[in-house]
Parts: C-alpha cells; structure tokens; sequence
C-alpha cells in the first residue's frame, strides 16, 4: 500500500473498518467476550478507538455516542437482545488471556 497516496490509503482503511462493523453487525452471535479471547479486542475497544482518535484530532466524540456507532444502536439495546451470559469456559479463557497479557509486560 506504500505505492498509493495518502487520501487513497486513509479511503481504503475507512472502507476496510465500515465493512468490519457490517462484518460484525451480521454475527451478532460472536460475544464481545470471544473476540477478546481470541483477537484481543472487542466491539467496546473499536468504540474506544475511535474516541481516542478524535481526541487526537481535537474532536468532541464521548464513548456512548461511539458505541452506538459501532453497534449500531444504543449499547444497552443491543446488550439486552444479543448479549449472553458469559459461560465458565469463557470466563476463564478470559482470566488466562489477561494473565499472559501481564507476564508480558
């Protein structure tokens, strides 16, 4: 991607993130709690990002508005109708995950 310009490059990444949220929004099954164990990061992190990202740019996005982007719909919506209860199995990958994550910093 180094052969291409700036604005192309910026245009690709924000087309490449729109069709992760699509991606995402068409598997509400996957739990924000799998992708952590998994990938390290969760619809709630993106929404994070972003509003890092602003601030970074001197721009007012707070963290609900984020996540209603990112959910498409206000997070307590989706949490009532998507979100399940975390099992035993999940939990303690999740234990084990952050474990490595401090044994290596």
């Amino acid at each position: 991607m180094k052969h291409l310009d700036e604005n192309t490059r910026v245009e690709l990444e924000a087309a490449a993130f729109r069709r992760l949220l699509e991606h995402l929004d068409e598997n509400k099954d996957v739990q924000n709690i799998d992708l952590m164990n998994l990938a390290g990061f969760c619809r709630n992190c993106l929404s994070k990002w972003l509003v890092a990202a602003a601030e970074t740019r001197e721009l007012d996005l707070d963290y609900e508005t984020a996540r209603e982007y990112v959910y498409g719909m206000p997070y307590p919506d989706w949490k009532a109708k998507y979100q399940q209860p975390a099992t035993q199995e999940q939990l303690d990958a999740m234990q084990a995950r952050e474990q490595r994550n401090e044994e290596q910093a």
